[in-house]
């Protein structure tokens, strides 16, 4: 497939308007909205940020390719703008981008489309063709250019000049999360400066369209060092033992000669697989991928926290169910007792619920340490729950349990790589479950449970005025970022008190968190003229979204209009989470939304909580928003 069957006269804009990004960004979405190519705008605008938020797709040389693969693109397409004096668009070398490629894939996009989408980032590695593109001065003359250097066939691997004497060949590996340009980028990038030094390397891509070019066991034996730029999971056992570079996939296009030399020269640390670590491997696992202490414990937290979370729905849903018979069904002894109810109980909140503090310890400690870390990890969690540590018993576990194994791998480095092996096996296991259970036992559990204690009866002590103000709290942090850390941050916080049996914060947390949506689709329902037609259709979904407690269903709206409905949320949130703590409300269920209103104590209350919160919202909207014409 041509790229220019991707491209048309229809998808190019010569002249951007915009300065900004994100002003880019609207409008590039907006060329493919009206040449048809979306049956969602919002979605596909917020897939194309969500991508941006993992790095920015300003590759520099005056380049952005911003991207996302997405149910809500009917046909896949690249769209082409052009701005004669720059955008600011964060790009990695600090100047302004002047051609902005938007490239719309299909979730299911076939290999003849990824292909073409992955040629276009290759052509654009080259300075005649962006000289060209800038120069031209019509549409046509856009797609003669693409057209005159586009090659629809297979990439072939490039005739590399001899490698330095002794040297031997050279591998890396490309992989970016959405596998469309960077991948190849870094791809032609590493070639093309392994071609002008005179170093003969092989470059494995790991694209949307699957692996290209794939190392050899025969290659990786013989190779001095090998170069992984991705930002993704990419297979790595296969190199352990090697000298492995392991950097972001916009570290190989931006330092390709960099990388190279360093490779060539074998200045890069052994990987020593998952049974095992380099120094500079402990490091990073220790630091995370960002390299930052705070991005790290957010990262290891969010694992935890992520892998728990279908143990809270599932069993906190099921428990909600069993409710249905009567808040004590399940009690043998009490008049409304229901064996149905009774199993309901046990499997939800005897065995999934009682799980969600070792399964979160266990994947921070993973996280951390990779699998070695994940028995520890567990063991620490399980003792923290027989103890009555709670979730901060298990978040300690989590952390202590992975850092114990960073500190065996760095102690047992010594073992011949003949005994490698063991270590997984035995070694971990054995000292990092007994040094974490010693430290949890002695040291962790006793002060934490009674922290824990604490909290829970200080809680409970709080008048209405404190209550209030913490539903205040707690409700708006569920609106600032619609999922993002602090929003999880109050989840995991409410979570916390349910298991230590204090039912109060999760009602607020529950409430703020379903007021976002709710108050979009109020809004779009109410005051119709200030949305467009789509954004009254989307609307109509968030009622939904919201009354199962997806706050996420508002991130469209939020993303294309910040200013106006994030601090609505948060006011309508923070009523929201007020109310409920202003009427009393418990809810002992963590998820499920207004499904589960009926197991609160005051029912009505918490259902007039919400609504009144999703009111204010979609009112402060109807008066900040201004009215739209629809084209």
């Amino acid at each position: 497939m041509k790229i220019t069957e991707l491209l048309t006269k229809h998808t190019i804009k010569l002249n951007i308007e915009s300065k900004e990004k994100e002003n880019v960004i609207d409008e590039m979405v907006t060329v493919l909205d009206k040449a048809g190519k979306l049956n969602d705008r919002q979605a596909y605008k917020e897939a194309i940020l969500n991508r941006e938020s993992q790095s920015s797709t300003g590759i520099g040389e005056g380049i952005a390719i911003p991207h996302a693969k997405t149910a809500s693109v009917i046909n896949p397409a690249i769209a082409f703008g052009r701005s004669k004096d720059g955008v600011d668009y964060e790009s990695l070398d600090g100047q302004p981008a002047h051609l902005v490629f938007m490239i719309a894939a299909t979730e299911g996009a076939n290999n003849t489309h990824l292909e073409a989408l992955s040629r276009l980032s290759t052509l654009l590695m080259r300075e005649e063709i962006r000289k060209q593109l800038l120069e031209a001065e019509s549409e046509d003359a856009i797609i003669d250019i693409i057209n005159q250097h586009d090659k629809d066939d297979d990439e072939e691997e490039e005739e590399a000049a001899p490698a330095p004497a002794g040297k031997g060949k050279i591998l890396a590996v490309t992989a970016c999360p959405t596998g469309i340009a960077h991948t190849f980028m870094a791809a032609d990038a590493l070639k093309e400066k392994a071609k002008e030094l005179g170093v003969e390397i092989k470059v494995e891509t790991n694209g949307s369209s699957g692996i290209k070019h794939k190392l050899t066991a025969q290659e990786i034996e013989d190779a001095p060092a090998i170069i992984v730029a991705a930002d993704k999971q990419v297979e790595m056992e296969r190199f352990k033992g090697k000298r492995v570079l392991q950097v972001p996939v916009t570290a190989g296009i931006r330092r390709p000669q960099e990388l190279i030399e360093k490779a060539v020269n074998q200045d890069a640390p052994i990987y020593q697989g998952s049974g095992g670590s380099s120094a500079q491997s402990d490091e990073n696992e220790a630091k995370g991928s960002s390299g930052g202490i705070g991005n790290a414990f957010y990262k290891h937290l969010m694992s935890g926290v992520s892998n728990m979370l279908p143990f809270v729905v599932g069993g906190g849903i099921l428990v909600a169910i069993s409710f249905f018979w009567g808040i004590h069904s399940s009690d043998p002894n009490d008049p409304s007792y229901n064996t149905f109810a009774a199993a309901l109980n046990f499997i939800g909140g005897d065995n999934a619920l009682k799980l969600i503090v070792a399964v979160l310890a266990g994947f921070i400690a993973m996280s951390i340490a990779d699998r070695p870390g994940f028995a520890p990890g567990m063991v620490g969690g399980f003792m923290a729950t027989q103890a009555n540590a709670g979730f901060l018993g298990g978040l300690i576990a989590g952390f202590l349990a992975g850092y114990v194994v960073i500190l065996l791998k760095k102690v047992f480095v010594f073992i011949p790589q003949s005994l490698d092996g063991l270590k997984p096996v035995l070694i971990y296991p054995l000292f990092g479950i007994f040094i974490t259970g010693v430290l949890m036992q002695f040291v962790i559990n006793t002060p934490v449970a009674a922290f824990m204690n604490f909290l829970t009866d200080w809680l409970q002590s709080l008048g209405t005025g404190n209550l209030v103000l913490m539903g205040i709290i707690l409700g708006g942090m569920m609106a600032i970022d619609m999922g993002g850390p602090l929003n999880k941050a109050a989840f995991t916080f409410g979570i916390a008190m349910i298991d230590a049996g204090n039912y109060a914060p999760h009602a607020a947390i529950m409430a703020g968190g379903m007021v976002p949506p709710l108050g979009i689709a109020l809004a779009t329902t109410i005051f119709r003229n200030k949305f467009s037609q789509r954004d009254r259709e989307a609307g109509i979904t968030c009622y939904f979204m919201g009354a199962a407690f997806v706050t996420e269903g508002a991130i469209p709206f939020a993303a294309a209009d910040p200013l106006r409905v994030i601090p609505a949320a948060v006011v309508g949130a923070a009523v929201a989470g007020g109310l409920t703590e202003f009427f009393r409300v418990t809810l002992p269920a963590p998820h499920g939304g207004i499904f589960v209103a009926f197991i609160t104590n005051h029912p009505l209350l918490y259902l007039l909580s919400i609504v009144i919160g999703a009111v204010v919202m979609a009112i402060i909207l109807g008066i900040v928003k201004k009215p739209v014409t629809d084209k």
